[in-house]
Parts: C-alpha cells; structure tokens; sequence
C-alpha cells in the first residue's frame, strides 16, 4: 500500500493510464498560455489581465473564473503589495495651493491635468530619488527625474522634461501633495512662467493624489522590490526601460479598458506631442 496517499499500487497506476478528459487537455493547453502571458509581464499580471490579454486580444475563449482557477491551482501568483510609505515632507512654512482637483481623476483630453510625486529607492551607493508627472487622462508618465538628492530641482527638472514633451496648453493643472519641494519657489516660478495651475492636496490625504501615488507603488512592487540595485546609474536604466517600455506602452491598466496608456490615446485618435 502507498500509506502516504493510502491508496493501492494498482489503484496507482490504473489513475496513470486513465484518459485525460477533454477538459484537462484544455486546461493544460490554457496553463501554458496563461504561464507565457504571465512571464511575459514579469510576474505582474494577475487573473483579470491575464484573463483580458488571452480573451480580448489574443482571442483565446475562456472565462475569467477558469483562468483564476487554472492559475491557482498551478500556483501562479502574481507579486505581492508592499505597505506604502510617504516620501515628501509637508512640514514647512511655504504657502500652499487649494485643491482645485478635489478627486477629479476622470479627466476627457490629454494635457489637462498633470499629477506628480516622489519616491526614494534603494541601492548600494545610497538612495536614488525619483519624481515622476502623468497624464491624468491617461495614467501615462510624461516626465521623470532621477537623482541623488531630493533638492528642489527634482521636481522642476520631471516638470520640465514633461513640458518639453507634452507642450501642454495654458491653464493645465498640477496636482501634488504638499511637500516642500512642490511647496517652493522655484516649482511655483516654474508654472507661473508657463500659467499653470497648481492644485494641492489636503494635509495628511493620500487619496487627494492617489493616482500618482498608485503608479508610485505599483513601480516599487513591480520593480524595486524585486531587484537589488549596486549602483544609482544601475537604478536609473532599469527603472527608465520599465517606465517607457513597460508600463507607458505595455503594462494594462483596468481604469482605462485594460489599454496601456500609450494604446489608449491612440484609440482615442489624439496626436498628442511627444517630443
């Protein structure tokens, strides 16, 4: 007798030779589809945007439910969250905008409300400082800077490399939070002299940016996370080829349709500037 399974030896083997059903021949045609979607976004995708890629655009049938079930009982997880931790400091005695966003995240055209914010991350040199602008419209990352300190000249140098990009019109919103280096003088110089609009969260309020602060987390639990850096410049060229090639082009995103934010301004016939 197998004790461990207690079952007979010829019970075993005669399970062996039994006949797949033609259902578990599908499942296992279905796993190797959802494995390969799988790897092919790093471990990232969990059932509903695997279940979309396979269904919806690679016209593979199949039902939400059978590629949840499949993946779980193959043991296909996609990578866990991580706690959020805030980054700016909102302790400071600059004035500060009101909220003109006020939780407005539907936004119809590209280029009218940006959003920013700032992340630390990790590496053997020492942390590297990010902070990032997107599109509100669609989630996209127009601007992002990089470097060893969290000056002042961070979050100008994001904003200006995304107005280089974008040339957004005047009257554009900026939302933040209220840290001290969208707080300061050269950041607000920095929007007047293009006659933006800056708009703030409430102290304390995540939520009041919590689109920015979603792509922030997202890019720690996708990348950061996962990856040892041994140098700031090593950091730097990981985290720009996930950002332009990944997430900007690649990567779903369920509040757009299950689009990247690059395929979504294009279906929705906008030329927008990406100089």
């Amino acid at each position: 007798m197998c004790r461990a399974l207690e079952v007979s030896r010829s019970g075993y083997y005669a399970y062996k030779k039994e006949p797949k059903s033609q259902r578990r021949i599908d499942n296992e045609k279905l796993l190797i589809d959802i494995r390969r979607v799988f790897l092919d976004n790093n471990s990232n995708y969990g059932s509903p945007r695997i279940w979309n890629q396979l269904n919806n655009v690679e016209r593979i049938r199949c039902s939400e439910n059978r590629v949840a079930k499949v993946m779980r009982e193959a043991g296909i997880v996609a990578v866990q969250k991580h706690k959020f931790r805030m980054t700016t400091n909102s302790k400071h005695d600059y004035p500060v905008w009101p909220n003109i966003l006020s939780r407005n995240f539907a936004v119809d055209r590209p280029n009218a409300v940006w959003v920013s914010d700032i992340i630390y991350i990790g590496t053997f040199e020492g942390w590297l400082y990010l902070a990032a602008v997107l599109d509100l419209h669609s989630r996209g990352v127009v601007g992002l800077a990089m470097e060893k300190t969290i000056a002042d000249t961070l979050v100008t140098q994001a904003m200006r490399q995304a107005i280089l990009r974008r040339n957004p019109d005047k009257g554009l919103i900026l939302h933040s939070d209220r840290g001290s280096q969208y707080a300061g003088n050269d950041f607000k110089a920095l929007l007047a002299q293009n006659e933006f609009v800056g708009s703030m969260s409430k102290k304390g309020d995540c939520w009041d940016n919590a689109v920015a602060e979603s792509f922030i987390h997202t890019l720690k639990v996708e990348l950061v996370h996962r990856n040892k850096f041994k140098t700031r410049n090593e950091a730097k060229i990981k985290i720009f080829e996930y950002v332009e090639m990944y997430y900007n082009r690649k990567r779903m995103h369920l509040s757009l349709g299950y689009l990247s934010p690059f395929d979504y301004e294009q279906k929705a016939g906008y030329n927008v500037p990406t100089r």
